[in-house]
């Protein structure tokens, strides 16, 4: 894990389609390795999920523009 990746844990993301979530670590998939990222949803009943790093932090194309999935809120 880079210092960029650690400077994230505990940050605020907000997934394009509007909803909150809290990034809460890293981990890896135990059958390929594959490095995931653990986020907590903040709404509802609060619940982790995991996700592929590389499909968190993707740009996505959405109505002709290119919008991060999920953007770093500001502090």
């Amino acid at each position: 894990m880079t210092e960029e990746e650690k400077k994230l844990i505990g940050r605020t993301f907000r997934h394009f389609k509007g909803n909150r979530y809290r990034l809460e670590g890293y981990a890896k998939d135990s059958e390929t390795l594959e490095e995931m990222v653990v986020y907590r949803q903040l709404y509802g009943e609060g619940g982790l999920w995991v996700r592929p790093a590389k499909m968190f932090f993707e740009t996505i194309e959405r109505d002709g523009k290119m919008i991060k999935r999920f953007e770093l809120e500001e502090e």
